[in-house]
């Protein structure tokens, strides 16, 4: 009898697949979207095999499309991300998402004494920095101070 090699997922009539997600940031990816507190299946497998990055991760969420300030999260965490949105259980568009130059209102700056994280009525507004070794760094519009990807806390 031959074996399995593979575990079959359930296809989604409506919804987004995120793809390629480095296998370490899965489980981020599924909490700055909130994700475990939707009522609808959301499916993911991670340390899979991936001929491109060794290893990679991937998110299926039914009957769910993302906004832009959405997919600006994904592209801080998860820059090599693929975006598969599904309607009737057909592909209708795939997208890498792409890492924005200005980003506002979804992270705070790491440096207390910012003004945004005094005054709550001023949202925050970052430059993003990409360095050659791929790494982000966020330069606060107000302060100035530089919030590397490891201090990275999402609103």
């Amino acid at each position: 009898m031959e074996k399995r090699k593979e575990l079959v997922v359930s296809a989604i009539e409506n919804g987004t697949v995120i793809d390629h997600i480095p296998a370490d940031k899965v489980f981020q990816v599924i909490k700055i979207l909130g994700l475990e507190t939707i009522d609808k299946p959301v499916y993911f497998g991670t340390n899979l095999e991936s001929k491109k990055y060794g290893t990679k991760g991937i998110i299926k969420i039914t009957d769910k499309f993302f906004e832009a300030e959405e997919i600006n999260k994904i592209a801080l965490v998860a820059p090599t991300a693929t975006l598969i949105e599904i309607k009737d259980f057909e592909v209708i568009s795939k997208k890498s998402v792409e890492i924005p130059e200005c980003i506002e209102h979804i992270v705070k700056c790491a440096n207390p004494n910012c003004i945004t994280n005094k005054e709550h009525d001023v949202p925050t507004k970052f430059v993003v920095l990409k360095g050659k070794d791929g790494h982000v760094k966020l330069h606060c519009h107000y302060c100035e101070k530089n919030t590397t990807e490891d201090k990275l806390e999402f609103i």
